[in-house]
Parts: structure tokens; C-alpha cells; sequence
């Protein structure tokens, strides 16, 4: 099986290297999208050996862009650059394919020592067995008749991830929640605050299956004026 690795990046000069060297090291292609990075991100990805493409900035045009680069794959794996899977990723996404699933993702844990910050990792990964929701931290992985399906990512400033899981749960039933994990930066969690990050986050996707628009949402969040990442 032909699996492409899509990687949306805007200036993650300082992570993109270890990101990215799992990722060479066992799929068939990686493709770093870049969203308009002013660091030197897009230079550091190529020279570690990974296919280099330009999209309008926003998470969910950059990924749809990178896979459209990729050609005929077999299945597709979308990585944020501050994620780290583990050697062995891409034989644990195939078996998972093998099994009859149609999509999944892995679980994850924040590379923090404090156990708050533990829990709220393992508080993730039981939230998307319950709810057949991922998120993108958690690094979506799909095969190519299910991206067809879903017609990709929607191009929406939030909660892109969210509404994809929503799609491929309708058409193809429960993802696959590999016990594998990834590990994924905490400096979301530790700039702003774990239990500051939680309550924002749970207040973001209630409105968002209230019905608020991801425009909206993404005001909320990032604050006005910024540009979808």
C-alpha cells in the first residue's frame, strides 16, 4: 500500500525536522504544505528529504492541497508539525486498513511531565472512543476510497477536523482508535493554560455542534483579526 504522509506547516521552523523524520523513514511519500511560512521551515523540509508545495494558508486548504499532490495513495496520514508518531506508524495505520476500518487515528499524549497535563491526554483519547470524533492532534489517517467519499477536508478556519470525523462516521461507522500514540508539543496546553485550554476548547465544540460557524469559532479563539491557521 502506497501510503502519502500530508504535513500543513506555517513557520515550524524549530519542530519540522523531528516531525518529519519518522515519517521519511517509513511512508512513501511526505508532503510539507506551506501555508506562507516567513521562517525557515520550507528550506529545513526539503533539505530532510520531503516534497515541498504552496497553498492558501488555513490547515484545511493546505491538507486537501497536499493531497491532491499525492497522487493515487493507497491511504493518506495528516500530521500537525508539532506531532511525533512513533517508528512502526505506518504498519499499525495498514493493519487497522487490513481489518476492514476505513479511517482512525492514534492516541496521544502531551510530552509534559506534569500529570495534569497526562491526564488531559488520556482524557482526549477516551473523549474520540465515546464520541467517534478526532482531532487532528491525533494524527487522522484514512484510505483513499474514504477521502473520496468525504470530499476531503472541509475548507472551514476551525474545527475542520471535527466535521471530517463527523462525515467518515455517517459513511463508513466508527474510526479506528489505535492504541499506538503519538506525541504531541504541550505548548498550547502550558502557554495558555490546561484547565484555561479545556474550558475554551469544550465551550468551542459545543457551540459548534449548537450550530456556530467555524468563523465565529475561530474569532473565539484565536482573537480578531488573524488569519486562519
Amino acid at each position: 500500500m502506497q501510503v502519502a504522509v500530508i504535513v500543513p506547516v506555517l513557520d515550524e521552523q524549530d519542530s519540522i525536522v523531528s516531525c518529519l523524520a519518522p515519517l521519511l523513514a517509513e511512508a512513501a511519500q511526505v508532503i510539507v504544505v506551506d501555508g506562507g511560512s516567513s521562517d525557515d521551515t520550507v528550506a529545513r523540509a526539503r533539505a530532510a528529504g520531503a516534497m515541498v508545495v504552496d497553498a492558501p494558508r488555513g490547515r484545511a486548504a493546505q491538507m486537501n492541497a497536499g493531497a491532491r499532490h499525492a497522487g493515487h495513495f493507497g491511504a493518506a496520514v495528516f500530521v500537525h508539525a508539532d506531532t511525533r508518531l512513533a517508528p512502526g506508524w505506518r504498519s499499525a495505520v495498514e493493519a487497522a486498513l487490513a481489518r476492514g476500518r476505513h479511517w482512525g487515528r492514534f492516541d496521544v499524549r502531551l510530552d509534559s511531565a506534569r500529570p495534569l497535563l497526562g491526564a488531559v491526554g488520556r482524557m482526549m483519547n477516551l473523549r474520540s472512543r465515546i464520541t467517534g470524533i478526532c482531532t487532528g492532534d491525533q494524527a487522522i489517517f484514512l484510505s483513499r476510497e474514504a477521502w473520496a467519499s468525504c470530499g476531503g477536508f472541509p475548507e472551514q478556519p476551525l474545527m475542520e477536523d471535527v466535521e471530517l470525523s463527523r462525515r467518515l462516521r455517517r459513511r463508513h461507522g466508527a474510526p479506528a482508535a489505535l492504541r499506538a500514540r503519538v506525541t504531541v508539543s504541550a505548548r498550547r496546553w502550558e502557554k495558555h493554560g490546561a484547565w484555561r485550554t479545556i474550558a475554551l476548547m469544550t465551550l468551542l465544540r459545543s457551540m459548534y455542534f449548537a450550530g456556530a460557524s467555524p468563523s465565529t469559532l475561530h474569532r473565539l479563539y484565536y482573537g480578531r483579526g488573524r488569519a486562519p491557521r
